[in-house]
């Protein structure tokens, strides 16, 4: 077995490990497609390791950045692949196997590392604009970097994926407040919280009232629009089983927030998941719910 090969296994293995959903979705995906969704994964998961182990040293970190930067640049540029402690060798070459079989653009991953800079000087986002950025560069990022191994480079399209993205990033920001409180990080936008009267304090102390879940319940019909806007860029994709697997994320992402709600926007007591009785549903779901109708869009419409 080459190193090629060994690195698909191996980045397999992470995301099967750290992305349960993400994994549970890619049964809609064949051969070199599914490698490759693991193969992206794994590169943004080792990404994300770099600065966020347990021990490393905050002054480190964003050198530890400058070197992530220094080895997409050499990946994307050179076809260069750097060993980098204590990332395995095999997964980059799995992973620039398959930005070369698909034309994965470099930009996208210059953006994901500007995000997680932001994760290392910025605990509060004053404003919806600023944590929607947030989101497009740590998650809408991912979605862009999917598009083209699930079959599309169309503008519109891209747009649509990083909505994707943009809504499982907020959809996690919501099911996490408690755990993102220990570590002294509040993500929903402070102008949020003075509009609905919810102080600091009374999201440490878990206080649910009508203002709290007014607050949530906006967050909540934010990421619901961007999901409606992710599955208009369903019909783009061209790839074997592409759209189903897009389809499918948002029905086990979307259904977390279907928990929360549930719970009646309780977000304080446990983590809101979804059940693997409920995903299988999701998938019978999409799998026996035809696909919308295929773009075929030529050269000049695509550009």
């Amino acid at each position: 077995m080459n190193q090629t090969d060994q690195g698909y296994l191996s980045a397999r293995a992470v995301t099967r490990h750290h992305a349960k959903s993400f994994y549970f979705s890619s049964i809609a995906l064949f051969g070199a497609r599914r490698r490759g969704a693991f193969a992206l994964y794994a590169f943004c998961r080792r990404l994300d390791d770099l600065v966020d182990q347990p021990g490393t040293d905050p002054a480190a970190l964003p050198g530890l950045l400058d070197r992530a930067r220094e080895l997409v640049n050499g990946l994307f540029t050179r076809g260069e692949v750097k060993a980098l402690h204590p990332w395995p060798e095999t997964e980059l070459h799995a992973f620039l196997d398959t930005i070369e079989r698909y034309g994965i653009r470099q930009q996208p991953f210059l953006d994901l590392i500007d995000g997680m800079q932001m994760d290392l000087t910025i605990d509060r986002y004053a404003t919806w604009a600023e944590l929607d950025l947030y989101c497009y560069r740590v998650a809408g990022t991912v979605g862009l970097m999917m598009a083209p191994l699930l079959g599309t480079t169309h503008s519109v399209a891209l747009s649509h994926a990083a909505d994707l993205g943009r809504a499982m990033q907020l959809t996690n920001i919501l099911r996490d407040v408690k755990e993102d409180l220990g570590r002294g990080r509040i993500y929903l936008p402070q102008e949020d919280l003075r509009d609905f009267d919810v102080s600091e304090e009374n999201l440490k102390a878990g206080v649910l009232n009508d203002r709290t879940r007014g607050l949530l319940a906006l967050q909540i019909s934010r990421a619901r629009t961007l999901y409606a806007s992710a599955q208009q860029g369903v019909p783009y994709l061209n790839g074997l089983g592409s759209q189903r697997v897009v389809r499918l994320m948002g029905e086990i992402y979307g259904g977390i927030l279907d928990v929360i709600e549930e719970r009646d926007l309780d977000v304080f007591s446990a983590r809101a998941s979804l059940p693997t009785s409920r995903k299988v549903l999701k998938l019978a779901k999409v799998m026996l719910t035809p696909n919308p109708r295929q773009l075929r869009l030529t050269a000049e419409t695509a550009a």
